[in-house]
C-alpha cells in the first residue's frame, strides 16, 4: 500500500510543478502535464511500467470529456451541424486514411498493416485540442467549432474503424506471442459469434443507452436526489458512465462513443447541471494524469535507437495532415486565422490512436516492435500539439491581425466636429450612440476594421485609422474641438494619447476609459479632465440589485450606492497622492494601504447611517422578495 501512495505522491507532485509553470509562461496546462510526465518517467526514472497499466486507466477522462461534450449538444445542434459533421469530418478523416495509406504501402508495409496505419493517423487528439480551445477561450470562433466538428465525426468513426481492423489480420502475425496474449486477455459478450448475432448485439448495446438514458435515468435521479446526499448524486453519475463505458467495451465498441450518445440523450434532462459540476473534477483529474502518462510512457530507449524515424515520421505526420486540413479550410471557407486555427490544431494524433495500436496487435495487423515505433510517433505528434498552438498565438494570429489593418490605408477624414470619438469598441459605441441620439455632431476613429464595419452597419459615420496618430487628430478637428473620448482597448497607447493631447492641445476636454484604479491613476497623470472605470458604474448597478435581491428597498439601495459615489469621491484625491508616491513596480505602500482601509471604514460608516423612509406616494409601488 506504501508504494501506492508514494506513487500517487509523485504524480500529484509532478502535476502541481510543472502546470501552473507552463500556464505561467502561456504554454498550457497540456504541455504542462506532458513535460511532468517526462521528467518524472524516461528523464527521472521516478515511474516505471506502471505509468502504461495507469495510462489505461486514466483514458476514462476522455471517456467523460465526451460525454460532457453530449451534454452540451441535443439532436437539434447535431442536426444543425451535420454539414461540418458529415462534410468536412468525413473528408478529412478519408482523405487522411487515403493519403496515409499510400505512404505506408510506399515505405514498405503491406496493404492491410498501411490501411491500419492509415486509421490511426487520421484521427486527432479530442481530448488535447477540445481542453486547449476551451482554455484559450477559441470554442466558440469558426475555426474552433470546425474542430469540433471534425473531432466529432472521428469519435463516430472508431466504431467501423473498430470493425474493420480485424478483419486486415495477416497470416504472417498469427504466431506472435504478445498478440495471442492480449487478444485473449478481454472479456467480450460478441467473442465467438456469427455476423448478424454480433451486429444484434450492438444494437441493442446502443438501444439500452439510448432508451435507458432517456426513460430511466430521471426516476433514477429523482430517487437519488430525495436522500439528500450530494455524495450519492456523486456516486450516481460516476456509476453511469462507468456502466455504459463497460457495456460499450463488452460489445467491443468505443467507451468514450456509449458515453457522448448517453449526454447527448441527457442534453434536456433537468439534471444536467448537476451531472457536469459533480463529473467536471474527475475528468479534469483524468485528463491530466493521461497526459502525464503520455509523457512518463516515452520508451527513451526505442526513441534513442530510431529517432531519425521517429522524428521523421511525426513531422511527416503533422505536414501531411496540416496540407489536407488547410485545403478543406479553403474548401468550406473556414478563411484567415480561423483557417489556421483549424489546420494546426486537428495537425497531430490522438489518444483513439493508441486504441487502435493495441487493437491491431490484438488482432495481428501490426506487428508488436512496429506497433512500439508507431506509439511514439503518436506520442510525439502529440506532444507537438501545444506548441502548435503556440504557433497559432503568437505568430499567426498577430500577423493577421497586423494584416487586416496594416494592408489598409488610414481613410481620408473628410468631416469635424466638436466631439472625437477614439475607439468604437462596446465602450465607445455606447458613447457614440447617447451623443448622437442627442444630435451632438461626433467624429469616430478606430484602427480595426471589424468594429468601424459594425458601426457604420447602424449609420455612425465612422473613419478607420489609428487615432493616436497626431495627423489624423488634426483631419478630425483636434484644434477647433471641444472633447476628445478615450475609448481604446490599448491602456499604454490611451496614456500616450492623453500625454499627446495635453501637452500640444491643453485646451481640449480629455475623457478617458480606465481599466481599472492603477490605470485610472496613470491616466489623471498624464492629464485627463475625467476618468471612468469600464467596470466601475456596472459593478455598482448590479451592487445595488443584489441589494435590493436580499430585501433593500429600491430607493434606499440607489442612496446606498450614491453614498458609495461620493465617499469614493471624497477619498480620490488622497488616494491619487499616496499612488504617485509608489516606487515603479510596487502595487500598494503602506500608507496607500493605510488610506484604503480608511476608505473601507468610512464606508461602512456611510452604510451604517440612518435613511428616511421614502414615501409611498414618492416611489413606486414595491414588494420585498421572500
Amino acid at each position: 500500500m506504501t508504494a501506492y501512495f508514494i506513487q500517487a505522491f509523485i504524480y500529484l507532485v509532478a502535476a502541481v510543478i510543472a502546470v501552473p509553470l507552463a500556464k505561467r509562461f502561456g504554454l498550457g496546462s497540456v504541455l504542462g502535464y506532458l513535460v511532468a510526465g517526462v521528467v518524472i518517467g524516461p528523464v527521472t526514472g521516478l515511474v516505471g511500467q506502471e505509468a502504461t497499466t495507469i495510462q489505461h486507466f486514466a483514458e476514462f477522462g476522455v471517456v467523460m470529456m465526451l460525454f460532457l461534450v453530449g451534454m452540451e449538444l441535443d439532436p437539434k445542434a447535431l442536426w444543425a451541424m451535420r454539414v461540418r459533421l458529415v462534410g468536412l469530418g468525413g473528408l478529412q478523416v478519408s482523405l487522411t486514411v487515403a493519403t496515409g495509406t499510400t505512404i505506408a504501402w510506399w515505405l514498405g508495409l503491406q496493404w492491410q498493416t498501411a490501411l491500419a496505419v492509415g486509421l490511426i493517423f487520421a484521427l486527432s487528439s479530442t481530448a488535447i485540442v477540445l481542453q486547449t480551445l476551451n482554455e484559450k477561450g477559441l470554442a466558440k470562433t469558426e475555426g474552433g467549432r470546425s474542430a469540433f466538428s471534425v473531432l466529432l465525426f472521428q469519435d463516430i468513426a472508431v466504431i467501423p474503424m473498430l470493425a474493420l481492423i480485424p478483419l486486415l489480420a495477416i497470416p504472417e502475425l498469427m504466431g506472435d506471442p504478445v498478440s495471442q496474449t492480449s487478444h485473449d486477455s478481454g472479456i467480450s459478450l460478441v467473442a465467438n459469434l456469427p455476423g448478424w448475432a454480433h451486429a444484434l448485439v450492438v444494437i441493442g448495446a446502443v438501444g439500452a443507452v439510448i432508451v435507458g438514458g432517456y426513460y430511466l435515468s430521471r426516476p433514477l435521479f429523482r430517487y437519488v436526489v430525495q436522500s439528500g446526499l450530494r455524495e450519492v448524486f456523486t456516486a450516481t453519475a460516476l456509476m453511469l458512465v462507468i456502466g455504459i463505458a463497460a457495456l460499450m467495451s463488452l460489445v467491443n465498441l468505443s467507451p468514450a462513443l456509449g458515453a457522448f450518445l448517453a449526454g447527448v440523450v441527457l442534453a434536456n434532462s433537468e439534471f444536467r447541471h448537476e451531472l457536469e459540476a459533480n463529473i467536471e473534477p474527475f475528468k479534469g483529474l483524468l485528463l491530466g494524469l493521461f497526459f502525464i502518462t503520455v509523457g512518463a510512457g516515452i520508451d527513451f530507449g526505442v526513441l534513442v535507437a530510431n529517432w531519425g524515424t521517429i522524428v521523421s515520421l511525426g513531422a511527416a505526420v503533422i505536414a501531411v495532415k496540416a496540407l489536407i486540413l488547410l485545403f478543406l479550410a479553403l474548401l468550406f471557407r473556414v478563411r484567415g486565422s480561423n483557417g489556421w486555427l483549424f489546420t494546426l490544431g486537428l495537425a497531430q494524433a490522438g489518444e483513439f490512436g493508441f486504441v487502435l495500436l493495441t487493437y491491431s496487435v490484438q488482432s495481428q495487423v501490426i506487428s508488436t516492435e512496429l506497433s512500439q515505433l508507431l506509439s511514439l510517433v503518436v506520442a510525439l505528434s502529440m506532444f507537438l500539439t501545444p506548441v502548435l498552438f503556440i504557433v497559432y498565438d503568437r505568430i499567426v494570429l498577430p500577423r493577421y491581425r497586423r494584416s487586416k489593418n496594416d494592408e489598409r490605408e488610414a481613410d481620408v477624414i473628410d468631416e469635424q466636429a466638436p466631439v472625437i470619438v477614439a475607439g468604437v469598441g462596446r465602450f465607445g459605441q455606447i458613447v457614440c450612440r447617447l451623443l448622437r441620439a442627442n444630435n451632438i455632431p461626433i467624429v469616430v476613429l478606430d484602427h480595426e476594421i471589424e468594429q468601424i464595419e459594425n458601426v457604420r452597419q447602424i449609420h455612425i459615420k465612422s473613419f478607420f485609422g489609428d487615432a493616436s496618430r497626431p495627423d489624423l487628430l488634426e483631419m478630425a478637428g483636434i484644434e477647433q474641438a471641444r472633447l476628445l473620448v478615450v475609448a481604446i482597448d490599448d491602456r499604454d497607447r490611451a496614456v500616450q494619447m492623453v500625454e499627446h493631447l495635453k501637452k500640444f492641445y491643453p485646451g481640449v476636454w480629455v475623457l478617458a476609459r480606465a481599466f481599472d484604479r492603477g490605470h485610472s491613476y496613470r491616466l489623471r497623470e498624464a492629464g485627463a479632465d475625467d476618468v471612468v472605470s469600464e467596470t466601475y458604474h456596472s459593478a455598482l448597478e448590479l451592487g445595488g440589485h443584489a441589494l435590493t435581491a436580499m430585501g433593500v428597498h429600491p430607493m434606499r439601495a440607489r442612496q446606498m450606492t450614491w453614498a458609495f459615489v461620493e465617499n469614493e469621491r471624497a477619498h480620490e484625491d488622497e488616494l491619487f497622492d499616496a499612488w504617485k508616491e509608489i516606487d515603479e513596480g510596487i502595487s500598494f505602500s503602506p500608507r496607500y494601504s493605510e488610506l484604503f482601509m480608511k476608505l473601507e471604514e468610512a464606508l461602512s460608516s456611510a452604510m451604517q447611517r440612518g435613511w428616511d423612509e421614502p414615501q409611498r406616494e414618492d416611489v413606486p409601488v414595491w414588494t420585498p422578495p421572500d
